[in-house]
């Protein structure tokens, strides 16, 4: 049985506003950001974009159509990593759940936050050739589904634990060892299977053991992604968090292993990028001229912020402020509102192209993608009769605009590959 830490031992964690980036850290910075972006578009002085209002209707109409298609009932889940472990009609939740019979709620937070942000970093675009069979179902899965799944029985055979008397654990040191060839194996890729970004994925695991372990050695807790549940939780004493604290405690303690990302102020800011039209408003309205210029979208960490709130709900946790996350600036969201006509390239020729995430090309999409998915979400929930309350943005991306992404995808590609070609190297995307 995993540990618990003396919650007498727990130091508090330091407040957002003491961090250096703590603007760029903010979900409503990333709003008013992209918010400005999408002004400037508007204002007719872009070079890559026009967007057509009279298309969201459409747009919203066909999320709402498949999102009762999936939930007649309306009770829709997160948007959320847990939704892979159930690809192929199969919920291998039950079969963890057996598992960690024996564990605490606390315990069992912390198994689930382990398994999470690893499968979630090991989330990132598989490309259309990729496929994982599943040992036991026969089930053949690619994208998403298929890395969900693959790192899901990865973790349970204590792929990543330094325990075999328990295997239910990710530590630092064995994430630290984490090389190609390991994922290789866990992917059953291949000169015939190959999987993008093989390289990016085994780095990205490397240095979250390296900075689990710093972090460990500056609160005393295990080095275990699960130190993140202690540290929002004070070791599972408290019983309420919102979700902006927890993109915030994700932000915060894994900064360092966003190596692709931009500097800022010499620190590591990840998914964060120059734009002429970012302006320096931040979440609060008031301005910041220190990270001025930046328009930070942190989709990877938003994804696993997303993808944290179950757990945390299964222990007893009540998440509040839902609605203040973003949408996810990637390829199935931004296919959505590209191949819906509500993104408009000026020149088709730029769908051709392959970009890199720091092209300003990329940037504007990214952006419009973040601002216009908030406008979706407000016309999803009028044809659906239901309060934001009752249908946050979180369900809204499940019900939602990720299937009809990929919905759109299929109809106007073979393969179903999105509108857009960028070169990156699986820790964006």
């Amino acid at each position: 049985m995993s540990e618990t830490p003396s919650t007498a031992s727990l130091p508090a964690a330091s407040p957002p506003s003491l961090h250096p980036l703590a603007p760029l850290h903010d979900p409503g910075t990333i709003r008013a950001r992209c918010a400005a972006i999408l002004r400037a578009v508007e204002a007719n002085v872009s070079e890559h974009f026009t967007v057509d209002r009279s298309a969201l209707p459409g747009v919203a109409a066909r999320v709402a159509a498949l999102t009762l298609k999936r939930f007649p009932d309306l009770c829709i889940p997160f948007h959320s990593r847990w939704r892979h472990f159930e690809a192929g009609g199969l919920d291998r939740k039950p079969l963890l759940d057996g598992l960690l019979a024996g564990h605490s709620p606390a315990d069992a937070a912390r198994v689930r936050f382990d398994l999470t942000v690893v499968s979630v970093l090991l989330d990132a675009g598989a490309g259309a050739a990729w496929r994982y069979t599943e040992a036991g179902t026969g089930q053949v899965l690619g994208r998403s589904e298929g890395l969900g799944v693959a790192s899901w029985h990865a973790f349970l055979d204590g792929r990543f634990s330094s325990s075999a008397a328990d295997p239910l654990r990710a530590d630092a040191a064995t994430l630290s060892r984490v090389d190609a060839s390991v994922l290789r194996a866990v992917f059953q890729s291949s000169p015939s299977n190959p999987l993008v970004g093989l390289e990016g994925r085994a780095g990205l695991l490397a240095r979250l053991g390296a900075t689990l372990q710093a972090e460990a050695a500056k609160t005393g807790l295990p080095a275990r992604p699960a130190l993140m549940f202690d540290r929002l939780t004070a070791g599972g004493t408290l019983n309420t968090v919102s979700a902006t604290e927890v993109l915030g405690e994700v932000l915060r303690t894994l900064g360092p292993i966003w190596t692709s990302g931009r500097n800022v102020q010499g620190l590591m800011a990840g998914d964060v990028w120059p734009h002429r039209w970012a302006g320096a408003t931040v979440g609060d309205g008031s301005e910041d001229p220190t990270t001025g210029g930046w328009v930070p979208f942190h989709k990877l960490s938003l994804w696993l912020s997303y993808s944290l709130l179950e757990p945390l709900q299964w222990a007893g946790v009540t998440v509040t402020g839902l609605d203040a996350l973003t949408g996810l600036p990637e390829y199935r969201n931004g296919g959505l509102l590209l191949d819906g006509g509500v993104i408009i390239p000026r020149h088709a020729r730029d769908l051709l192209r392959t970009f890199k995430p720091q092209d300003d090309f990329i940037i504007e999409w990214r952006a419009l993608t973040v601002a216009l998915l908030d406008e979706v979400a407000v016309l999803v929930r009028q044809q659906l009769g239901k309060t934001a309350e009752q249908l946050p943005l979180a369900c809204i991306l499940e019900g939602g605009t990720w299937a009809a992404g990929r919905e759109i995808a299929l109809e106007q590609r073979l393969g179903g590959a999105p509108p857009l070609t960028i070169d990156s190297d699986g820790t964006i995307f």
